[in-house]
Parts: C-alpha cells; sequence; structure tokens
C-alpha cells in the first residue's frame, strides 16, 4: 500500500490555491514518473488538464454496466481500419492527458502512440460526473481537433452528441434518447441504440 495515497481513502486530498498565487503546471511526464516511483498510486483515478490535475469521481455500478454493455456492442462492430478501445490514456500533449471510457482511431496506430489529432470519437459515459464532461471537458476535446464527442449520461441514457467541430467549438450538440439511433458522424459502422442493447433508464 501507498503511504502516500492509501487505498482506503475515499477521495485524493485537494486544495485550491488562492486567486492570483502562481501555481506549478505538472507534465505528463512528471506525472508518470511519480506514479512509476509509487508517489502516486497507479490506481488513483485523475486527469491532467493544462498542467493541472484533476481529480476523478468513482466509477459506480451504473456506470460500468453501461460501460460493459457498450463494449461488448463496439467490440462485435465490423470496423476494420479503426480501434475502439476502452479505458485507454489519451496523451494530449506535454501537459495534458484524459481519460475517456472509449477512443476510436486508426488500427494503424498502437494504442501507446496514440495522440489527440489520431483520435476519430471520443466518448465519455456520465454519472456523477456529468456537469463537468457536459461543461470544461467538451472543451478540451476541442481545443485539441477531436472532430466528434458523446456524452452518455448513465442514468438517463440521453447521449450528448458534440459535431462540426469550429474556431469557437462544436457547431453542432444534440441529444439522443436511449431509443434513438446514435451514429458516428466520422465512422458510420459505429452506432448503437440502448433500446436494442436492452438497457433502460433509471
Amino acid at each position: 500500500m501507498n503511504e502516500w495515497f492509501p487505498h482506503d481513502l475515499p477521495w485524493p486530498a485537494t486544495t485550491q490555491a488562492a486567486d492570483g498565487m502562481p501555481r506549478r503546471a505538472w507534465s505528463v511526464a512528471e506525472i508518470e514518473a511519480m506514479v512509476e516511483a509509487g508517489i502516486i498510486d497507479e490506481h488513483e483515478r485523475f486527469e491532467l488538464i493544462g498542467g493541472e490535475v484533476v481529480p476523478m469521481s468513482p466509477k459506480g455500478a451504473r456506470h460500468e454496466m453501461v460501460k460493459a454493455e457498450l463494449n461488448e456492442h463496439f467490440q462485435r462492430l465490423h470496423v476494420d481500419d479503426y480501434r475502439i478501445v476502452p479505458e485507454t490514456t489519451l496523451r494530449l500533449d506535454e501537459k495534458a492527458f484524459l481519460e475517456p471510457d472509449f477512443c476510436v482511431f486508426p488500427r494503424a496506430i498502437s494504442p501507446g502512440d496514440m495522440r489527440g489529432y489520431d483520435v476519430r470519437l471520443a466518448v465519455e459515459i456520465a454519472d456523477t460526473s456529468l456537469r463537468y464532461d457536459l461543461g470544461r471537458k467538451p472543451g478540451v476535446y476541442g481545443a485539441y481537433g477531436i472532430p466528434e464527442v458523446w456524452v452518455i449520461d448513465a442514468r438517463t441514457l440521453v447521449t450528448h452528441v458534440h459535431r462540426r467541430l469550429g474556431a469557437e467549438g462544436y457547431r453542432e450538440k444534440i441529444e439522443v434518447p436511449p431509443e434513438g439511433e446514435v451514429v458516428s458522424a466520422q465512422v458510420e459502422a459505429i452506432r448503437f441504440s440502448f433500446a436494442t442493447l436492452g438497457l433502460r433508464p433509471l
């Protein structure tokens, strides 16, 4: 057990700098080195945005059920030219990485070499993190040129689709109800409907 981040803590300690005080920006390489050295527990969930560590809430049972059903469905799809990879670290640049639930990127690229500009579609499944995933997160994805983002509300099963990326962000934002079919504009073979998958809103 790591003495700095014991497993029995429900949430990592957080701090908030005083207004106007400078903050030190961490790099992806520094964070990875701290994980390797055991300073940061490898099981701790967080993202790095602009050099700032953003803790992520624990994934609940509903989130995991939705993710498992989608993963089984996605892996049955015949998408020869693309990988659909769950829970892989998306390194955006030297000071940012995200942990989307699914990334879609060309099969010729190995997951370890994937960068933001390689991703055609990012999928987030949100439960307690819905406000964050619909607020700041699409802005981060858009800033790194990811053309399509889906944010799925794990409770209502509404899929918030962000498309048509422009200078001011995603120009098209639609909500697809659970009985509707969600189809990727980037890779048409990637599609699903929660009604077909047998999942129902809470």
